[in-house]
């Protein structure tokens, strides 16, 4: 991205949209200055140039979720950013995957959870059951998800009415496995459209 093509506005500001890189749901609105720009750029990590408190701020400077860019792009009028980010934790304020509320994003508890097991890989919590089953390594979280599959079969079987816990189950250590695997929920997605695409 040039820099030296942006259309700023009158206060020297370009809003810079933000995009998880994965899911390609858009996450939050922001705005930056040529310092801001640099910042993140050099850094990796999103800074805004914050209107209320008139200086920069870096996302997750505070609550720790942060967003790794992946990629920057200038629109067509240069005076509109996007950024394809990686949201480490919730992006909005309120706890939220997205600033903007949309009552069909049925994987946003995924993306909560995926963003949970990334945190517990990069700090490790002594306190935390996902810390300590990812510090046991690969063949220890197999046999968990191979545990949890049984279960939930037997309580479809024997109709305990314990389907659902135990499906959770079954689909958190599945998606602890993913992650240490560096794979995504997103790439077993992919996965299933292209199968269906075929059939």
């Amino acid at each position: 991205m040039e820099i030296t093509k942006i259309k700023w506005n009158d206060k020297n500001l370009i809003p810079a949209i933000i995009q998880d890189y994965e899911t390609l749901n858009v996450l939050m609105l922001g705005y930056m200055n040529e310092e801001a720009i640099n910042l993140s750029i050099q850094n990796g990590q999103v800074t805004f140039f914050s209107r209320s408190k008139n200086r920069l701020w870096t996302k997750g400077e505070t609550s720790g979720n942060k967003l790794l860019i992946k990629d920057i792009k200038l629109d067509c009028d240069n005076d509109t950013i996007l950024i394809k980010a990686k949201p480490i934790g919730p992006t909005c304020h309120q706890g939220t995957t997205s600033c903007f509320k949309t009552e069909d994003d049925q994987f946003s508890i995924i993306n909560k959870i995926e963003n949970m097991i990334e945190t517990r890989m990069l700090e490790t919590d002594p306190n935390s059951y996902t810390s300590t089953l990812i510090e046991k390594g690969i063949k220890e979280i197999s046999k968990k998800l191979t545990e949890e599959a049984g279960e939930t079969s037997i309580s479809a079987v024997t109709n305990d009415g314990r389907v659902t816990d135990e499906s959770a189950d079954l689909i958190y250590h599945l998606l602890v496995l993913l992650k240490t695997q560096g794979l995504s929920f997103s790439d077993v997605t992919k996965e299933l459209e292209r199968r269906n695409s075929n059939q």
